[in-house]
C-alpha cells in the first residue's frame, strides 16, 4: 500500500477530538539532530495510513533511500503484522505504530537478536517514566500491563532483516483502545491501565529517547548484553521469568517448563521435567501459571 502523507489528511483527521494527529514538525524538532555531534535520529516522517511501517521501511533501507536512524510512523495501519505474520489493527491515532531503521555497525551479526528485547526494555522504561504505566514484557516480543488485575498485551515488537547491514525495528503500542475496540479479549492500553498521560507525542518522544540510549550503549558495548546492562535489565522486567510456560516450536513441537533464564543469546532457558535445561531461541510463547 502506498503510504498517504499525513499533510495530506481531509477535515476527518480531527473526527476523533480524543485522538488527535501527531505532530510531525514539533517531533522533527526535538528529535532529529544534524551535524557530527548528532543523536541516533536521522530523520521522522508521520503518514496517514499504510499498510505496514516494517514493509516501507525495509524497502526504503534496501532500495538505499532511507538511512540509520530513519523513524517511519503511520496513524492507522491496515496490514500490519506481528511475530508469526499475526495482523496488528487498531483505530486510527489510538496508538503508536512505527518503525526504526538500525545498522548495528561493528555488534556481531550473532548478536542482533538481542534487538527485539533491547526495544522492548526501553519502551518498558519510557512507558513507566512517561506514563506511570508498570509495563512488563514477555518474552521474546510482548508489552503486557495490568488491567483490572489481569494481564493484557498492549504492545508488540518485530524485527526483520533489512538487507545484509540493517534491522527494521517495528513497534505497535495501544494508548487509547477502549474496552468496546479491543480486538482479542486479552489485549489492553495505556488508558485502561490508568496511564497519567496518553498524549501520542510525549509518548513517541520518550519510547525514541529511550530507544537511543539502550541501544548507543549496546552498540558500544559490541553487543555484549552483559557489558551494556541490557541483560540483567531484561530479566529483571521479564513477566516470563519465574513461569510454567509453553513454547509452541516450528515444526509443530512444543516442550513445557519453567522458564528460568534468558541467556547471552538472548534465548529463553526452560527447565523441563525431565531434568533438562533446553533454550528456546524462536517459537510462541504461553503462561500457564503465574509466577
Amino acid at each position: 500500500m502506498t503510504p498517504r502523507d499525513a499533510s495530506d489528511a481531509n477535515d476527518n483527521r480531527w473526527s476523533d477530538l480524543d485522538r488527535p494527529p501527531l505532530n510531525a514538525t514539533a517531533l522533527r524538532r526535538a528529535l532529529v539532530r544534524d551535524g557530527a555531534d548528532g543523536g541516533l535520529w536521522s530523520d521522522l516522517q508521520v503518514v496517514a495510513g499504510t499498510g505496514s511501517t516494517n514493509s516501507d521501511l525495509v524497502g526504503l533501507a534496501v532500495s538505499g533511500k532511507a538511512d540509520e536512524g530513519t523513524v517511519l510512523v503511520a496513524e492507522e495501519q491496515n496490514a500490519g503484522r506481528g511475530r508469526l505474520d499475526r495482523r496488528w489493527t487498531a483505530p486510527a491515532r489510538s496508538g503508536l505504530f512505527f518503525s526504526v531503521l538500525l545498522k548495528p555497525t561493528g555488534v556481531p551479526v550473532e548478536r542482533w537478536g538481542w534487538l527485539p528485547l533491547l526495544t522492548g526494555v526501553a519502551v518498558a522504561t519510557a512507558l513507566s517514566r512517561v506514563a506511570g504505566v508498570d509495563t512488563a514484557l514477555k518474552w521474546p516480543n510482548d508489552l503486557l500491563v495490568t488491567v483490572d488485575g489481569g494481564e493484557r498485551k498492549a504492545g508488540g515488537i518485530l524485527a526483520e532483516r533489512a538487507g545484509s547491514d540493517a534491522v527494521v525495528v517495528g513497534i505497535g503500542i495501544n494508548v487509547t483502545l477502549r474496552e468496546d475496540e479491543l480486538p482479542v479479549p486479552g489485549a489492553g492500553s495505556l488508558a485502561l491501565a490508568g496511564a497519567t498521560t496518553t498524549d501520542r507525542d510525549t509518548v513517541l518522544r520518550a519510547v525514541l529517547r529511550s530507544l537511543e540510549q539502550w541501544y548507543g550503549k549496546w552498540v558500544a558495548a559490541g553487543g555484549d548484553p552483559d557489558a551494556s546492562g541490557l541483560q540483567e535489565t531484561y530479566a529483571a522486567g521479564c513477566a516470563t521469568l519465574g513461569r510454567v510456560v509453553r513454547a509452541e516450536l516450528p515444526g509443530d513441537r512444543s516442550i513445557t517448563g519453567e522458564a528460568v533464564a534468558v541467556d547471552g543469546d538472548g534465548r529463553l532457558v526452560l527447565a523441563t521435567e525431565e531434568g533438562v535445561q533446553q533454550p528456546v531461541g524462536a517459537g510462541d510463547i504461553v503462561h500457564l501459571r503465574p509466577a
